[in-house]
């Protein structure tokens, strides 16, 4: 059977989507197919979800240097940038460090369940990807914790049939350097191999703010027999962050570039190596079974930025996983009926030091620091998750379709302290324990196809997120974290989609998702303590619609509205009390009040151009907005939001030889990426985002 891509496809040798693009890359809404929400390709117009996905197409013209610049585009999703590839992530929840997201390669967590990592995408190398997907809303029926606010897939691309190379060169103000290189070919008659090489290196536009990331990607795709394939994934990142001050607000608007954090403070380093390898078996059209045993391992040494005013530390986490995911797909009665039964297992033994730290500040300035002897935390834990779960779909009518689905997740942490218990009241060390959750997470959802072009979707989802390793065993001065329980989300959604003559295609989706025992913090007598006591409700509205206006002309747009409140919230404030001039603690309700940076709406409107005498050359002028929310819980103060225009260019010169022009932050204009205030405090903090910057690059592919 000779090597190519439609027999991989044919095969789920790797669950690439068959887009229908047009050469300006329009993608009619009802042909796009979608992996993540069945975990193999599934016909958008057949889920019961809202799903935005960003082509091969679009990332080649955007070729991101932060995850930012492509997942923006989609309705409902707002990261921000920190610096580097930093990031913080809003779907359908507040701009949060939160773990209620989760980060897929190829469908597989890039960390497991407790491992959570806010700037998580910077292990995974977006730019040179086939394809990401954004599933908004719970996912938990499918892949269990942190699944809330939404999934963020990222597909590797499949091996070529032929030989292929290219490198892109990119250079950009501020030190901005970046080499990508690609290439592969077919190994006989049946398999294939490909790898991708990110170089980057950025001074960072602010003080002491440099990053530097190599990451390396192989993946090898064979056809074993006329029913057996694989794929196996390799990918490992090697990335040194500096770390970033927040500014008051004099500094943000007259000297944006000062970063307080001198030298290694705040620093952040991250090994990442990740293996996994896919058996298909395909009897025939009807069955599929997949055996994916995968292997992870990470480790990360860094000062935590947000401590370094109050509880200076340097900390090192390392963890492996050993996993294996089982799944097997059925379809029955003339295709009519589906169901999709699996299983995922998971153990990551995982270890953590932290150490004490004193640092030297001199006029503001956090300069240098050493290491005071004394141990905070060393403790190791040992996490088994096992996690049966169905999926099920049937096609009641022409225009019915209805689905279900229910996962049970089962995880137990086996918590060994290697320090003892005592300790100061800052650093609470729990007793080494063994810790055990499970979890019942299902889904329900209809599809009304009411026209050809057009249909109509329910849903009903629920999903949770476990407790972190780091919630339950470093609890700072938390005295019962290890009592914490998952946080749970119940989510109902309403969702249309469709397309209008091949020109206009569209998705909008309403949602309201209530999320119970999210973790907060409350005075107990002269004790602190951390419950399951929080209610939150968000709502919102999302939009996106492209419209090829001519041959010439294409305008996309993505557009966002929510409300997310405080149903059920405390919070512990503690301040100087000048009536008994001592330090007292009391415990403030939030309830009723709108959540702290939760923006009330987001949008993101792109028009592109190609001029017909010049059809090879593409121009897109976009527009990014990021509106108002509260600074803090107490809904005090506030931040106006911000504007944004970007300018791209695109030229293709010839076969093999393109050349590219990005200008982000057009108009040069003053804004914040993330701005926070303490409760009780009106000292804001600012994190000033990057002004105006150009960059330049070209790609050459050989063997054209």
């Amino acid at each position: 059977m000779k090597f190519t891509i439609s027999t991989c496809l044919l095969l789920v040798l790797t669950p690439v989507t068959m887009l229908c693009a047009d050469e300006n890359g329009f993608t009619p809404e009802m042909e796009t197919m979608v992996i993540t929400s069945t975990r193999e390709a599934t016909s958008k117009d057949s889920l019961s979800e809202s799903v935005g996905v960003l082509s091969e197409q679009e990332l080649e013209f955007l070729v991101p240097s932060h995850p930012a610049e492509a997942l923006n585009r989609i309705a409902g999703v707002h990261i921000n940038n920190l610096g580097g590839e930093g990031h913080m992530t809003s779907i359908r929840q507040p701009i949060t460090t939160s773990g209620v997201y989760l980060f897929l390669e190829d469908g597989i967590p890039t960390r497991p369940t407790g491992f959570f990592n806010h700037n998580g995408l910077y292990e995974i190398n977006v730019p040179q990807s086939s394809r990401l997907e954004v599933t908004k809303g719970p996912s938990s029926a499918l892949y269990g914790s942190d699944a809330i606010g939404g999934v963020i897939n990222t597909i590797t691309k499949v091996s070529p049939s032929e030989a292929e190379a290219s490198i892109g060169v990119e250079l950009g103000e501020f030190g901005a350097e970046r080499m990508l290189l690609s290439g592969g070919n077919s190994i006989g008659e049946e398999s294939g191999l490909r790898f991708d090489l990110n170089v980057s290196d950025n001074d960072g536009w602010r003080d002491d703010s440099s990053y530097q990331r190599t990451t390396l990607g192989l993946r090898f795709d064979s056809v074993l027999s006329e029913d057996w394939s694989m794929n196996v994934v390799a990918s490992y990142s090697d990335i040194d962050q500096s770390g970033s001050s927040t500014l008051n607000y004099d500094d943000y608007k007259h000297n944006p570039t000062k970063n307080t954090f001198q030298g290694d403070i705040g620093y952040r380093e991250v090994k990442a190596l990740r293996l996994s390898s896919e058996f298909a078996y395909q009897p025939s059209e009807q069955q599929l079974l997949t055996i994916t045993p995968f292997y992870r391992h990470n480790d990360m040494n860094m000062m935590p930025s947000w401590m370094v005013t109050y509880d200076p530390n340097i900390r090192q986490y390392s963890f492996e996983s050993y996993g294996l995911l089982l799944k097997y797909r059925q379809d029955l009665w003339d295709d009519k009926a589906r169901i999709i039964v699996g299983i995922d297992s998971d153990f990551t033994p995982s270890s953590y030091l932290e150490n004490d730290i004193d640092i030297d500040k001199e006029e503001g300035f956090y300069r240098g620091y050493v290491e005071n002897g004394k141990v905070n935390y060393d403790f190791s834990a040992d996490q088994l998750s096992l996690s049966p779960y169905i999926h099920t779909e049937w096609q009641v009518s022409d225009r019915w379709r209805l689905n279900a689905g229910i996962r049970y997740d089962y995880f137990n942490v086996d918590y060994d302290n290697k320090v003892g218990v005592n300790s100061d009241s800052s650093h609470f060390r729990p007793p080494s324990q063994s810790v055990t959750h499970t979890n019942l997470t299902p889904k329900l959802g209809a599809v009304f196809q009411y026209t050809e072009n057009h249909n109509l979707y329910l849903s009903y989802r629920q999903a949770f997120r476990a407790a972190t390793v780091g919630a339950l065993f470093r609890p700072g001065s938390a005295t019962n974290s290890a009592d914490l329980e998952p946080v749970t989300a119940t989510s109902y959604e309403l969702g249309l989609r469709g397309q209008f003559n091949d020109s206009v295609s569209y998705e909008a989706a309403i949602y309201d998702m209530q999320i119970e025992n999210d973790i907060v913090s409350y005075v107990d007598g002269s004790e602190r303590k951390t419950t399951n006591a929080g209610e939150t409700e968000h709502r919102g509205i999302e939009l996106g619609v492209d419209w090829k206006i001519s041959s010439q002309w294409q305008l996309g747009s993505s557009l966002t509205y929510t409300k997310q409140k405080y149903k059920d919230y405390s919070y512990i404030y503690g301040h100087f009390s000048p009536t008994c001039h001592c330090y007292v603690k009391e415990n403030l309700n939030f309830s009723g009040n709108d959540i702290g940076k939760a923006p009330k709406d987001l949008a993101n409107v792109r028009l592109a151009y190609r001029p017909k005498q010049l059809d090879s050359l593409k121009l897109e002028l976009e527009w990014a907005h990021v509106g108002e929310y509260f600074t803090d819980e107490t809904n005090t103060h506030s931040y106006a939001g911000h504007d944004l225009l970007n300018l791209r260019a695109n030229y293709q010169a010839s076969d093999s030889l393109s050349v590219y022009l990005r200008a982000l932050n057009l108009a040069d204009k003053r804004y914040s990426t993330y701005t926070s205030n303490q409760v009780g405090s009106d000292e804001i903090a600012y994190r000033p985002g990057l002004p105006r910057t150009l960059y330049v690059g070209f790609n050459y592919a050989f063997f054209q």
